[in-house]
């Protein structure tokens, strides 16, 4: 029982893609290339960083971060290397500048602009005066008298 419980928990964890031949014998620059590539976007699974992903571009760049780090670039040479070739949307965490603070603002100003509207909406809704009812008019009243004193209808 023990056994089997013990295979689920492994079986469970994340599973690193990096295959035994990518890595390097340095383990400072392989924690280096390991932190690297656990902020990298894969380009074909999306939303999975290139650390965990099994495709063969992930492979690609890992080891194009390997190839950069032996040659001395420090890791943000080696991240802006990936972003010259590839764009800003490889990095799982943007950064925060002029062409993405519009993205990053939407959100939260979204958020802010739909509590505004609901607040003003209950406000409103609280203060409003309920509809007065309008009684018959002479002519209506007197053709409901009619419908109800007709003896046809008992």
């Amino acid at each position: 029982m023990k056994r089997i419980l013990l295979i689920l928990l492994l079986a469970a964890t994340p599973v690193l893609a990096v295959q035994p031949d990518e890595v390097l014998d340095d383990p400072v620059l392989e924690e280096r290339a390991r932190d690297i590539s656990g902020g990298l976007r894969c380009l074909v699974c999306r939303n999975e960083s290139i650390d965990e992903s099994n495709a063969d571009l992930a492979r690609d760049l890992r080891l194009l971060v390997r190839e950069r780090l032996v040659e001395g670039d420090s890791d943000t040479e080696v991240v802006d290397y990936i972003v010259a070739r590839y764009g800003e949307y490889v990095l799982l965490r943007p950064t925060f500048d002029g062409s993405t603070m519009l993205l990053w603002l939407a959100g939260p100003a979204l958020l802010l602009a739909g509590l505004g509207l609901s607040v003003a909406y209950v406000r409103g809704r609280a203060t409003a005066q309920a509809p007065a009812e309008a009684g018959l008019s002479a002519e209506e009243q007197a053709r409901l008298d009619e419908i109800l004193s007709d003896p046809r209808r008992d």
